[in-house]
């Protein structure tokens, strides 16, 4: 049985965009937040993305259409109501989403399933304590939600079979990608694979090799244009994998393997400088030089989400 009408709780950016990519292929969206102020951030935004999607082609609705299909509530109660697939995008906090998961099961049926857009959390420890685990999954959306195809699906050693198989098939219907882990990992495919490059990267920096700059300028160079169409193995199979067995052999040993935070990325913390949000991070920005980078990565993903969109034509 499809599903059809979906509840999202958390209405910043994640979930306002999840509630734009879902709301624009036809399904019946509730957003909810707390924050009466947020829901109309998330309302401006949906309006905003919308319009641009439209503008560049992937989107036949028009904006008031896709809002027409999303209902923007504070009250908890009107969201769940009638809703199949409840999806939390709240923060961080492991006590929070247990909290609410505790609370949802008082108020919705045990068919309704449950899933978290959580980044860091395995579904095994968010299940627990719940008295129907088996309908709990994690669907992990790439920012923006909207643009980027990938959805991570994890479930649990008691996930039911059809319940990931009716969150995986919304989503392909929706114009995702999702891959399904075979067993659950902290941090996923995708956060363990972007991390093991932040932390070579963070320490050549921390050692005086090269700087943010010429290490992006590095990356941007030479793999970055590869691995978008050949991706990890299909690298090192046209390489040889010979030639990858040697280098591993060779360089492996003197990798960085922290296993915390490293100093260098901590003190930019103490310093406030956060990245973009604070116009300083590993470099800093001029307001017109955050806003050219953040157009910049758009433009990029519009490209890429065109290109998708014509493959499957």
């Amino acid at each position: 049985m499809p599903l059809d009408t979906l509840a999202i709780l958390g209405a910043g950016t994640m979930g306002a965009n999840i509630a734009l990519d879902l709301a624009a292929h036809g399904r019946t969206v509730r957003l909810c937040d707390p924050r009466p102020e947020q829901l109309e951030t998330a309302r401006a935004l949906i309006r905003a993305n919308a319009e641009a999607l439209r503008a560049h082609g992937l989107l036949e609705a028009s904006a008031d259409d896709v809002l027409a299909r999303v209902r923007f509530t504070s009250k908890r109660d009107e969201a769940i109501a009638g809703a199949e697939l409840i999806l939390e995008a709240v923060p961080e906090r492991l006590d929070l989403k247990r909290a609410l998961y505790a609370e949802l099961e008082a108020a919705v049926s045990p068919d309704v399933i449950l899933a978290s857009n959580t980044s860091t959390f395995m579904p095994t420890a968010l299940a627990e304590g719940l008295r129907h685990p088996e309908r709990l999954l994690v669907a992990h959306y790439w920012n923006p939600a909207h643009l980027l195809p990938l959805v991570e699906l994890v479930p649990h050693a008691g996930t039911r079979a059809d319940v990931l198989a009716r969150v995986e098939t919304l989503l392909r219907a929706c114009g995702k990608q999702p891959v399904v882990l075979r067993k659950e990992v902290p941090g996923f495919i995708g956060n363990r694979l972007a991390f093991a490059l932040q932390r070579e990267a963070m320490d050549l920096v921390a050692k005086g090799v090269a700087t943010p700059e010429e290490i992006d300028a590095v990356v941007r160079g030479c793999f970055g244009r590869r691995v978008p169409v050949t991706g990890i193995f299909g690298t090192a199979d046209l390489g040889g994998l010979d030639v990858y067995a040697a280098i591993c052999d060779s360089i492996f040993p003197g990798l960085c393997a922290d296993r915390s935070a490293p100093e260098v990325l901590t003190r930019l913390v103490e310093q406030g400088r956060l990245g973009v949000k604070t116009g300083a991070g590993w470099r800093d920005y001029a307001p017109q030089e955050a806003e050219a980078l953040r157009a910049a990565l758009g433009e990029a993903l519009i490209r890429s989400a065109k290109q998708d969109r014509e493959a499957r034509a």
